[in-house]
């Protein structure tokens, strides 16, 4: 039986850190279910685009539609082996979702692999599931971790990194995909 994969997502979701991860996963013949509160299958989320390009901070453009295959209110998060919260502007109200942390703290209760990354760990935070464990995440989101408990691994030496802590696999921003996806995969494998 082929293993399901849950990815939520929003509007101006980070294009990189939800296309690629769920095309990666498609690839190796998971099957994943792309989800957003408020909307059902055959809807879209609209995504955006960000670079480092020499400024203090992250540029942001529009990216794609990114279609979604499934009904977020029809999720059992008990049907699936792994969740996948990807960065960009979404986590900000995403966190704000009862169903959302709900969700998030099924898969940690479960022991289930949670992948973050980049501002997709400020939903861990608001899950409140980081007190006295470690995670990376985009630095910007360093004083949420630290607020909470949690200590932030610093990704000053290059956002190509990836941290797991038990079931939580974290990564500061889309180059670390290589790193991020081999770590999930692992635990998926295990």
């Amino acid at each position: 039986m082929t293993q399901r994969v849950l990815m939520i997502v929003g509007d101006y979701v980070e294009d990189y850190e939800a296309m690629v991860p769920y095309q990666i996963l498609l690839t190796l013949g998971y099957a994943v279910d792309a989800v957003c509160p408020d909307k059902c299958s055959g809807e879209s989320v609209v995504t955006a685009v960000h670079d480092f390009e020499g400024e203090q901070t992250y540029t942001e453009k529009r990216g794609h539609n990114f279609q979604l295959n499934a009904d977020f209110d029809r999720v059992q998060a008990s049907d699936y082996g792994a969740l996948i919260l990807p960065g960009g502007r979404a986590p900000e109200y995403l966190r704000l979702n009862q169903h959302v942390l709900e969700i998030v703290r099924h898969f940690d209760t479960a022991g289930k692999p949670l992948a973050a990354i980049c501002h997709g760990i400020q939903i861990l935070v608001a899950a409140d599931i980081l007190r006295g464990r470690s995670c990376c995440a985009y630095p910007s989101v360093q004083p949420e971790i630290e607020a909470v408990g949690g200590a932030y691994i610093d990704a000053s030496s290059g956002f190509d990194n990836v941290h797991v802590d038990r079931n939580l696999v974290t990564a500061p921003a889309w180059p670390a995909h290589p790193a991020w996806m081999r770590a999930l995969v692992a635990m998926l494998a295990a």
